[in-house]
């Protein structure tokens, strides 16, 4: 009989803890961070070559504004605002997608240029980063 209220009591202990566990699912506090990201047209890059660099949304800027970093270098944005916001080049090369705050996304870049970009959602957001 012991051994039947244990096995009962622990089920009714998984049952109670279940919605517990789904409030922390639908919090975030159990999300996947999101895939790196990597320009079309450029060939993937293996992070341990490269620097890596932070662009900080917050206050619907990109901090820094404008970036210069070397080929195989990655960018790592994170948006630190309320809003969400994207990181977009105006070429269509690249696009974070919708990043909700505390999300961050990696892009490598590894052919040269200026690649200018800015967030779809708030159209006056801009920045650039140039790759030498």
């Amino acid at each position: 009989m012991p051994t039947r209220r244990r096995f009962l009591l622990r089920g009714l202990a998984a049952t109670a803890a279940l919605p517990l566990w789904v409030l922390a699912a639908r919090a975030g506090g159990l999300a996947a961070a999101a895939p790196p990201a990597t320009p079309r047209g450029a060939p993937p890059v293996r992070p341990a070559m490269g620097r890596l660099h932070e662009v900080e949304i917050k206050g619907f800027a990109f901090l820094p504004a404008a970036l210069t970093i070397a080929a195989g270098d990655m960018v790592i944005f994170t948006n630190a605002d309320l809003a969400p916001h994207t990181a977009t080049s105006e070429t269509g090369l690249f696009d974070s997608g919708r990043l909700g705050r505390g999300q961050s996304v990696r892009m490598s870049f590894a052919t040269p240029g200026t690649y200018p970009y800015l967030c779809t959602l708030h159209p006056k957001m801009r920045g650039t980063i140039t790759v030498a």
